[in-house]
């Protein structure tokens, strides 16, 4: 009997444009449906109740890619953070392992809604990703693009690690050389609908953006200038801006001397000390993890896509 070319499990790369320039391959996908919300309606003296749908809604786009992405990506994700919102449109490519377009979904002005940036360990073994979000107006799918195969896209791969990392701020210094462990740092931006008259498709605007806190962990035995800011800062009140720091967060290579990125978070404040658990006898490394607000989060000297 001849067997069928189609197959009902597809493995292969996903590709992602973005104002039709390549972007990058990325690790996954998901969102975009085109939903809607039922409403019902009782009317007087029927049994039955009228139902019907309401305005269509698209799901968020989100994406996880690795450091291999194009200027154009990170472009995109620079200019959110500096609060200059910009709409972009593309497409989520699925290719077969011969680099042939199989399925396309294309978004249309769409506005990112979360950054998540990799929470950092001295001992992980893992490839770090980073994870986008992104509010698209509207998405189409084209389900048998039918096109050429696609040239397969050659871009110096960064071995981006979650233990490669120095973290920095002023005057806490020998603490932070001790740093084992900083965690994930997710930026999230707001998104209202402006409802507009009868459009299906509604015209999205930026809101407030939330910046999370910063939180790492460091050796008890080098954390006495953590303790000093929290001492002035906390139990003192002595937490004007003048005390607020600096923190430089940089992703190294694999042979930690190159910095690949940095991300510069202004306007921290310490606001807990949380030591780990006394137990007698133990013999692991006491740690103490320090928490930290931050105001603002910009991307500095970005060589990913150099």
């Amino acid at each position: 009997m001849a067997t069928s070319d189609k197959r009902g499990v597809v493995g292969g790369k996903l590709g992602f444009e973005i104002d039709g320039v390549d972007a990058g391959w990325i690790m996954s996908v998901e969102g975009g449906i085109a939903a809607s919300e039922v409403v019902t309606e009782k009317i007087a003296g029927d049994s039955l109740a009228k139902k019907h749908i309401a305005n269509v809604k698209y799901d968020d786009i989100k994406v996880a890619c690795g450091a291999g992405m194009s200027k154009v990506f990170w472009e995109w994700i620079e200019s959110s953070l500096n609060l200059k919102y910009t709409r972009k449109n593309g497409a989520v490519i699925g290719c077969d392992f011969n680099y042939k377009e199989v399925s396309r979904m294309n978004f249309h002005n769409a506005l990112i809604t979360e950054v998540g940036f990799p929470a950092l360990d001295a001992a992980s073994k893992d490839a770090a990703k980073l994870t986008l979000a992104f509010a698209p107006e509207y998405t189409r799918y084209v389900a048998k693009p039918g096109g050429a195969p696609k040239a397969a896209i050659k871009r110096a791969q960064h071995n981006w690690s979650p233990a490669n990392f120095k973290i920095n701020a002023s005057g806490l210094d020998t603490a932070l050389s001790r740093c084992n462990k900083v965690e994930a740092l997710s930026i999230k931006q707001k998104v209202t609908e402006n409802a507009v008259g009868e459009l299906r498709d509604y015209e999205k605007e930026p809101a407030s953006m939330e910046i999370p806190n910063l939180v790492v962990t460091v050796a008890e035995s080098h954390a006495d200038e953590f303790y000093n800011w929290h001492e002035d800062f906390v139990i003192k009140g002595n937490c004007h801006e003048g005390n607020e720091k600096t923190f430089a967060i940089q992703y190294l290579d694999h042979a930690r001397k190159n910095v690949l990125m940095e991300l510069e978070l202004q306007r921290c404040g310490i606001f807990k000390l949380t030591p780990d658990k006394l137990e007698a006898g133990a013999e692991a490394i006491r740690r103490v993890k320090c928490e930290m607000y931050c105001e603002e989060i910009r991307i500095k000297g970005n060589k990913f896509w150099a």
